[in-house]
Order: C-alpha cells, then sequence, then structure tokens
C-alpha cells in the first residue's frame, strides 16, 4: 500500500538536517522521485504513521531507551524493524550471536547487583551495554582494577549492565573493521583508527553524541568477509527478513575476526567512505543502493 507522506528520516534535534551521509543519501532518494524529509525522532508534532521511517542519526536513544523503544514499537512502517532495533539497541546480544557460533571478543556481562573477576588478560574495556558513541567507554590496565570496579560500579548506580571485555592489543596497529549491509548485501567496508587509549575513560553522560573518530575506506580481508556475511545470515534466521541497512564492527583477534558490535539501530553507514570496491552483485554506489532499498519498502 503506497504512503500518504514522505520517507521520514529520523534523526535528533542536535542533527536536525542528519549526520554527514544525509544529502547523499537525500539526493540519491530525489533521483528515483522519492520524497524524503528529516524529522528529530522525538517532535511529537510530526505525522510519523503516514511515512515510512527509516532511523539514521537517532544518536540521543540510549539515554531514553524506554521512550524511545515504545516509539519505535508504535510506528507502522519503520527500518529497521522494531523487533530488530529493540534486540540490537542491548549489545548483550553479543551471547546471543555468540550461541550460534559467531566468534565474538570475549563479553563478561556484568548486570547491576552481580560480582565479577577480572578477565585472563592485562587490559580490559568496560563500557554499558546500552550505548553508542562511546560513551561510557574506559580502558583499564590489571594494576588499575580498582578505578575499573569504580567505573563499573558508576555504571551500574545508573542502572546499567556493563560488558567487560579483554583489550585486543592488535587493533593498535590493524584498527577496527566495520562492514557495511545494504538491504542484506555487502556494500563497503571502513576501517576505524584506535581511539581507546590507556587510561582513558569516555564519559557516559557526556553532552557530546559521539567521539570523534579517524576513518578511511577499507577492502575487508576473506575471512572478515565470511565473519561478515555470517553474521547477516544470522540476523535473518532470527528475523526472517534482511535489514535494510547493518554495520558489522570486527576486531582482530588472535584467532581471526571477532565481533565487537553488530549495529542494526542507527549506525554511522560511512557512504561518504564507500569507494568503488564493493562487491559485483551491489553495483553503483552506496548512496544509490540504500536508496533503493527505502524506495522498495515505502
Amino acid at each position: 500500500m503506497p504512503l500518504d507522506g514522505p520517507v521520514l528520516l529520523a534523526t535528533c534535534d542536535r542533527l536536525p538536517d542528519g549526520d554527514e551521509d544525509a544529502l547523499l543519501l537525500t539526493e540519491a532518494l530525489d533521483r528515483l522521485g522519492v520524497q524524503s524529509r528529516w524529522a528529530a525522532w522525538d517532535d511529537r508534532d510530526v505525522a510519523w504513521s503516514d511515512s515510512l521511517v527509516v532511523l539514521r542519526s537517532t544518536w540521543d536513544y540510549t539515554a531514553r531507551r524506554d521512550e524511545f523503544l515504545a516509539w519505535v514499537d508504535a510506528l507502522p512502517r519503520v527500518a529497521n524493524a522494531a523487533d530488530v532495533v529493540r534486540w540490537s539497541s542491548d549489545k548483550t546480544y553479543l551471547v546471543d550471536l555468540e550461541d550460534r557460533g559467531l566468534p565474538i571478543v570475549p563479553t563478561l556481562v556484568v548486570r547491576p547487583g552481580d560480582d565479577w573477576t577480572w578477565p585472563d588478560a592485562d587490559e580490559v574495556v568496560a563500557k554499558p551495554s546500552v550505548g553508542a558513541g562511546s560513551r561510557g567507554v574506559g580502558r583499564f590496565t590489571r594494576d588499575r582494577e580498582a578505578a575499573a570496579r569504580e567505573h563499573v560500579a558508576a555504571l551500574h548506580a545508573a542502572g546499567r549492565s556493563v560488558l567487560v571485555q579483554p583489550y585486543l592489543e592488535t587493533v593498535d596497529t590493524a584498527g577496527e573493521t566495520a562492514l557495511i549491509y545494504l538491504d542484506g548485501v555487502y556494500s563497503h567496508a571502513i576501517r576505524k583508527a584506535p581511539m581507546l587509549p590507556v587510561g582513558v575513560v569516555h564519559a557516559a553522560d557526556s553532552s557530546d553524541l559521539y567521539v570523534p573518530e579517524s576513518i578511511l575506506p577499507r577492502t575487508p580481508t576473506g575471512d572478515e568477509r565470511l565473519v561478515g556475511d555470517a553474521t547477516l545470515e544470522a540476523v535473518r534466521s532470527r528475523f526472517g527478513a534482511d535489514p535494510l541497512y547493518a554495520r558489522v564492527d570486527l576486531l582482530p583477534g588472535p584467532t581471526g575476526p571477532a565481533i565487537v558490535e553488530l549495529e542494526l539501530v542507527e549506525p554511522s553507514l560511512f557512504l561518504v567512505h564507500a569507494t568503488g570496491d564493493a562487491a559485483p552483485d551491489a553495483p553503483g554506489s552506496a548512496a544509490d543502493r540504500l536508496a533503493a532499498a527505502v524506495a522498495a519498502r515505502a
């Protein structure tokens, strides 16, 4: 059934015109004759039920997750789908992925009130299970265990569960690889430079939406593609359909690529960093491929 209004691209009030990919996406939609406009997700004057809603830069939702999920649940048409968003908005999904046989960065889930033991690692990363933009993430060496426990306790006091993971030193030289999938098909990849020096703790209550990142295009290895493709297959199997967009973030582990995050809510898709190196089964620009997938859903 056709929709009454334009495609609504959901953002936050701090980014009224979307993220750095916004113009590429809206221009690609225009070329297909699809009207679109940006709107802050918590703007109650918007007629959300009249349109397909595409979640994009709703990057302030983590501080109001319950409110955000209730809003998503009420949308007649939303991408990604509400059940996908609910599952992916809490990084404890990593345990689900591990149960499906996928390689993840070893993850200890520490809920409020839980005791925990330092992992078999010289350094750990502790971060809230619901979070974005690296807010609330800290890196601690074993001799700073007291500081790590204080950080976890502070997150618990704010009602947050915490993920404790070993810090993988290979990221210092190789960086992080993010594989972007559009409509279930591999599109392109980027490299994130290391961004968590020893002893750094990013404030969980920072007013900043994200910690600045150094991004470059990257061609993934064969092993990274295998993990990325298997992750998308797991999503497809769990939810019965391909997501409109997905980003699989990988770190180089001692036995191969390991999933550190699976972004299905509102990830940066780095369309401006997409080169001509997309897979042969994904021709055209990344923005055009995303726009075509949006148009098909609208």
